[in-house]
């Protein structure tokens, strides 16, 4: 199945508890539908010492949301956009802006 989001794109949360949110995609969880964005969804996670942290305790972390949640950012307005497909160079399938026509890298 393609998504309209990829790892590395920079996208503005639409819904829920963090909407308004902006962030850089971490991972793309295809199967599951979902995607885990920086600095946001971010939850208490409890933990064991180990060696990563001999203490233990709290650490916070990001949940993943789905991706009806997510819009990619428009490159040149900064506004959260829908995503189109269309040939470019090479016969090769490319990602743009529906709002601004701009190809999205």
């Amino acid at each position: 199945m393609k998504l309209h989001i990829k790892k590395g794109d920079t996208v503005i949360v639409n819904a829920g508890e963090s909407k308004g949110q902006e962030g850089k995609v971490l991972e793309v969880l295809v199967d599951k539908q979902r995607a885990i964005v920086e600095g946001v969804n971010m939850i208490s996670k409890h933990t064991k010492p180990n060696a990563e942290n001999p203490q233990g305790g709290i650490v916070k972390k990001e949940a993943s949301i789905h991706i009806s949640n997510l819009n990619v950012k428009d490159p040149s307005t900064g506004k959260a956009t829908r995503i189109g497909r269309k040939e470019g160079d090479n016969n090769k399938l490319v990602r743009y802006s529906k709002k601004s026509g701009e190809e999205i890298k």
